[in-house]
């Protein structure tokens, strides 16, 4: 699909992989608002860019989530891709009593059900365009989750399994369904397992999106991601394995 002169609308774009997504967007001829929950933040990664607007929201919020909703459908009702980016993610150990079920709940509100609230909000505006697009950004653990990270890849196999259905029923509208699969990326979010040191620039991953976006790939494996992808296919106890090195063999 044709990814210049549209609205485009990033969650967490104040930083990381969202904030190098707005600046592809923003600097392909597109007007680019981006969301997050720190409001000066946002001003700040928006001040480096050009065509850009700040809204802060907490889009585990179901209030601000429906304000913004009004906000777009009110300011910007030439929205045309719709990017859900913003993410949480918490290293923990599963046998190590340090209150899973709390950080589960917190990451699965902010990597899922965040998302269907905002799709379900923006989409009548969506709809309304000649082309448009949703672009959910899930991850390269929704393929084989890592023990460090177990109920972070639980939300973002989650987000596969939606958007694999989301694009089934949005097939004869006019809305595509893009989903953004990155492997470590040198993050803010992925320094406690080693983003600094092992993951790839975010402006690699914003890169391929707007390439497999301009080609209609929806599956979108970035790449470490393409490589795992194809070991899950062929065997999901090896590709778990890799992605749990010293781990007991699966029997």
């Amino acid at each position: 699909m044709e990814t210049t002169r549209k609205t485009v609308l990033v969650t967490g774009g104040g930083s990381g992989i969202g904030f190098s997504i707005a600046r592809h967007f923003s600097e392909n001829g597109n007007r680019v608002i981006i969301v997050g929950r720190n409001e000066d933040k946002l001003r700040r990664a928006a001040a480096q860019l050009k065509n850009v607007t700040p809204i802060a929201c907490d889009i585990t919020n179901t209030v601000a989530v429906g304000e913004l909703v009004t906000t777009i459908k009110a300011d910007y009702p030439d929205l045309s891709i719709l990017v859900n980016n913003a993410g949480q993610a918490f290293v923990y150990n599963l046998a190590g009593n340090e209150g899973a079920a709390t950080k589960a709940k917190q990451e699965m509100y902010t990597n899922f059900f965040s998302i269907l609230e905002l799709v379900e909000g923006l989409l009548p505006v969506l709809e309304k365009q000649p082309a448009a697009a949703i672009v959910n950004v899930s991850s390269i653990v929704s393929f084989a989750p890592s023990h460090k990270l177990a109920s972070y890849s639980a939300s973002k196999a989650a987000l596969h399994s939606y958007t694999q259905s989301l694009r089934i029923a949005l097939e004869d509208s006019p809305v595509k369904v893009f989903e953004l699969m990155p492997p470590l990326v040198d993050t803010e979010l992925s320094k406690e397992i080693g983003g600094a040191v092992n993951g790839i620039p975010p402006a690699e991953v914003a890169d391929a999106l707007l390439a497999a976006m301009n080609n209609d790939e929806y599956e979108i494996h970035v790449g470490r991601t393409a490589a795992l992808y194809e070991l899950f296919r062929a065997s999901p106890a090896q590709a778990l394995e890799v992605m749990n090195p010293k781990m007991v063999p699966v029997s």
